[in-house]
């Protein structure tokens, strides 16, 4: 492993991690939208992540030990962002303008209260990005203080 291999990792880990928060907050924020561009409910959108780098954590572990061959060390990327295939929910209330002539409005598939859970584990990895950048830029300064 390089010297900058711990805070590149980190940091597309960070980097994940905000578009995940991008997508988590659009989503809350378009949680009552019962008429998109499209001319439908809004559809709930999912990230979906990918490893980077050849190999696992059992690999680069070997290699970063010298008893097997390295693997490259490269973190996480954003492979895509999905829509979540989840239908649509009827929710009774005649009075709203865009209810059909049985009184029923198709509300998009977004819970609040699972995207509120969403954004708080989110949160919480990229501060752990953030914790672990900063203990690699610690060893980094002590190790250059020891050849000092």
């Amino acid at each position: 492993m390089g010297l900058f291999d711990a805070i590149n990792i980190a940091a597309s880990g960070m980097s994940a991690e905000r578009v995940s928060m991008d997508v988590t907050a659009e989503n809350l924020a378009n949680a009552q939208t019962t008429n998109g561009a499209n001319g439908q409910p809004y559809q709930r959108q999912m990230v979906v992540l990918q490893q980077v780098g050849s190999g696992g954590f059992q690999q680069t572990l070997a290699g970063a030990m010298g008893t097997a061959g390295a693997s490259t060390p490269g973190g996480v990327a954003v492979a895509g962002i999905v829509a979540d295939p989840t239908p649509d929910q009827l929710v009774y209330d005649p009075g709203n303008p865009a209810a059909n002539k049985q009184g029923y409005v198709r509300m998009p598939n977004v819970s609040s209260v699972t995207e509120m859970v969403n954004l708080i584990n989110e949160s919480t990895s990229y501060q752990s990005d953030v914790t672990a950048m900063q203990t690699a830029k610690d060893m980094l300064t002590s190790t250059l203080g020891v050849l000092k």
